[in-house]
């Protein structure tokens, strides 16, 4: 079972083993699980945590409108915290352009320590020249890596699942209304399971007696976030 169907956990083969008359553990069937290379190394892991505090992560994705323009978005994500701290849509992306985004997100003397990103050709001479001169040295991770830049891929799925997926975008400029929209939402409402379930800006924690619970919707409707009453 484990050979055939790579995805399943311990707990979904102890599932289906009970329902062909096998009951085990599931400590037991862990022990016995095919075990898979998994890709990220010890090294890679230690360097990002260990300097979580000094690293900003940049990444695009595209995004398509009613009339099949292709829009790019730019995303600097610290992960320290998982804030956004700076984004921009363009339909003609340029290293000028990309390197203007960084000086615009750190300006005097915030720039971090480490920016880590991906082989794309956007980020050319000029791009790199520019982050040299600010001190700040680049990451590039291995080609066809994307896992080497798990907390922008990681926010870039978040946004097409939980925002664009559900959204028809009309134009560049409808396009930066909804993210700012979901970013507000993200940074302030949105729990995150590397953060213990807090929000990237710490949320209070209300306590149960505080008043009626009642229900306030982001996104026109598409989220919702619940507080007690005061």
């Amino acid at each position: 079972m484990s050979a055939a169907n790579p995805l399943w956990g311990a707990p979904h083969i102890v599932g289906e083993l009970r329902k062909i008359g096998i009951d085990l553990p599931k400590s037991t069937v862990a022990k016995y699980m095919l075990r898979r290379r998994r890709p990220p190394s010890a090294t890679w892991r230690a360097f990002l945590k260990n300097h979580v505090k000094d690293i900003v992560a940049v990444d695009f994705f595209v995004v398509p409108t009613v009339r099949n323009q292709v829009l790019f978005v730019f995303l600097i994500l610290a992960h320290h915290r998982r804030r956004v701290l700076q984004f921009n849509v363009t339909a003609y992306p340029t290293a000028e352009w990309t390197a203007q985004q960084i000086v615009e997100a750190f300006p005097w003397d915030s720039a971090p320590r480490f920016l880590l990103r991906d082989r794309d050709g956007i980020y050319g001479e000029h791009f790199c020249h520019r982050v040299r001169n600010m001190s700040i040295e680049q990451v590039v991770i291995a080609a066809r890596s994307p896992w080497q830049n798990p907390c922008a891929e990681r926010l870039v799925g978040a946004i097409r699942r939980e925002c664009i997926d559900h959204m028809i975008v009309l134009n560049e400029r409808h396009l930066k209304r909804i993210l700012t929209r979901y970013f507000d939402y993200y940074h302030r409402w949105r729990r995150h399971q590397s953060l213990e379930m807090d929000c990237p800006s710490p949320r209070e924690a209300h306590p149960v007696d505080r008043g009626p619970v009642i229900e306030i919707p982001h996104l026109g409707g598409l989220h919702h976030h619940y507080e007690g009453a005061a």
